[in-house]
């Protein structure tokens, strides 16, 4: 018997009164709520206002639709309600055309309250699983689509990931990567379908840490070296196995790629700054210490030799000077501390100027010093002492560089927007391969005839710097035993302020 606490609502249509009233006698006494109905009609509408109705039982024959009429329409309505056939004419052909219909059962009248409750408990029993049955498949669909959305959206985060993602299982066959494994290592192909991975990495370093941390089941790391074609790229792979917290079963392993070719770079450049400031360094110092040892130890004992030695040790000190204010005005650059007062500057002045602070070094390597300008030159923005710098640099590597009895021309004049500062000399010159790498740190090339020159090996790489920041442009021209000739195109004051690329603006004109 249907449990007297779980109530349902149940529909009787038929045309006689007296079975309506019998079912709701017999129903209403277990509790269940019983709506009656004397016709298809009134029984489709019945159902249409109240949809959570779980069992109908229906006259199969009545006065306008029949009963076969009145199981397809309500099939329709409510797809969950049990329906039952009520009819006086229990054929084996009537049975199977109300099963066809939707029917779940019969019953023949007349029949007693005992078969009506049987039948009447199978058949809500029958609502019960259906509906949980529907539910079920809901709950189903609905975690299918949580879980689509979870992945499609987990999806999404890896593949938008800078660092690579290459995920494993525990068999170590390859089942999800991102693009950017695929850039790091492009030696192997987009999968579909989960590979062993050994078949898809040729980077062995990386295949070996997947397997050791999948068979010993542990957290690895370390830095990788793979050649792409023909160029060499660093990577960080951090390898982790996946655990179930609940089994504690292994799963598979997460590897994280993180492209260091760029960190490794600057390591090696910065090493190799380092050595070669330690050179530059050394090399003035140790010469200072044997000075001083020769006269701490009284070897020199004519006035004229000593006065020589001091002068040696002062100009290797003050190289050490020069070297050290150049790496602090590179390191300024790179760092934007730089503090220019940007003003207008009339390049005549500047340059006559210049040739003031550059004769007396002119002088010393018996040097002419040469400056012609061109008529109404326009004024350059810039700060003056900066300006004086990048100049003081290109004219004192061409006195330098230069014979005895050479010559150094410093010449200006304007072409469109820009002003064109050329400083041309007779020197020793530059070699094609000494040209390309001319604005490099610390470059300086070596051969016999400047092997007495002293120098930072910086201040062209300050010159480039300097041009650069004033969106100006600077070019050699040499040839080696002939001198040569270096042209910076500065832009002038006008183009600076008024052209919309122009690198210096009014409001800009303090800058720390």
């Amino acid at each position: 018997m249907q449990d007297s606490a779980e109530k349902h609502k149940i529909l009787v249509v038929d045309d006689e009164p007296g079975i309506r009233r019998g079912c709701e006698r017999v129903l209403g006494s277990q509790g269940h709520i019983v709506l009656m109905a004397e016709n298809g009609e009134e029984g489709l509408a019945l159902l249409k206002q109240q949809p959570d109705i779980d069992l109908v039982l229906v006259d199969l024959r009545m006065p306008g639709i029949s009963g076969f009429e009145f199981l397809q329409q309500a099939q329709a309505l409510v797809p969950e309600t049990v329906l039952v056939m009520i009819t006086a004419y229990a054929t084996i052909e009537s049975a199977v055309e109300a099963t066809k219909r939707g029917a779940y059962d019969f019953i023949a009248k007349p029949f007693s309250p005992d078969t009506l409750l049987r039948l009447t408990d199978h058949a809500l029993e029958r609502v019960r699983l259906t509906r949980e049955r529907n539910q079920l498949m809901a709950d189903r669909r609905r975690r299918m689509l949580e879980l689509v959305t979870e992945k499609n959206q987990f999806r999404t985060v890896i593949d938008c990931m800078s660092d690579g993602v290459l995920v494993c299982n525990a068999e170590q066959l390859l089942v999800l990567h991102n693009p950017a494994a695929l850039k790091m290592l492009s030696d192997f192909p987009s999968i579909q379908a989960p590979a062993a991975v050994t078949d898809v990495l040729a980077c062995k370093g990386l295949t070996e840490m997947i397997a050791d941390a999948s068979t010993h089941i542990k957290r690895l790391s370390n830095e990788i070296r793979v050649e792409i074609e023909s160029t060499e790229r660093w990577l960080l792979a951090n390898v982790a196995p996946v655990v179930d917290a609940a089994t504690k079963m292994f799963l598979g392993t997460v590897t994280v790629l993180r492209d260091i070719s760029e960190i490794k770079r600057v390591e090696q450049v910065k090493a190799q700054f380092m050595n070669m400031v330690a050179h530059e360094l050394k090399a003035p110092l140790a010469a200072v210490d044997g000075y001083l040892a020769v006269i701490d130890g009284g070897y020199v004992q004519d006035g004229e030799r000593r006065h020589e030695i001091i002068q040696r040790s002062k100009q290797r000190i003050k190289a050490l000077i020069d070297l050290v204010g150049d790496l602090l005005g590179m390191a300024r650059m790179d760092c934007g501390t730089v503090r220019r007062e940007i003003v207008s500057l009339p390049v005549a002045e500047v340059l006559n100027e210049l040739k003031e602070i550059m004769q007396p070094l002119a002088d010393q390597q018996a040097v002419r010093l040469e400056v012609e300008t061109a008529g109404h030159l326009p004024p350059v923005s810039a700060d003056k002492e900066e300006f004086l710098q990048m100049l003081s640099n290109l004219v004192s590597n061409a006195i330098k560089y230069n014979r005895r009895d050479g010559r150094v021309r410093i010449s200006a004049d304007q072409q469109g927007p820009f002003v064109k500062i050329s400083v041309a000399d007779t020197g020793i010159g530059i070699s094609k391969e000494g040209v390309g790498r001319l604005f490099t740190e610390f470059f300086r090339e070596k051969r016999e005839e400047n092997s007495l020159v002293t120098g930072t090996g910086l201040g062209l790489s300050i010159v480039k710097r300097i041009v650069t920041f004033y969106h100006g442009r600077i070019e050699v021209e040499s040839e080696l035993d002939k001198g040569s000739t270096f042209n910076v195109w500065f832009p002038s004051h006008a183009y600076s302020e008024e052209s919309d690329d122009g690198p210096i603006k009014k409001s800009a004109a303090r800058r720390d």
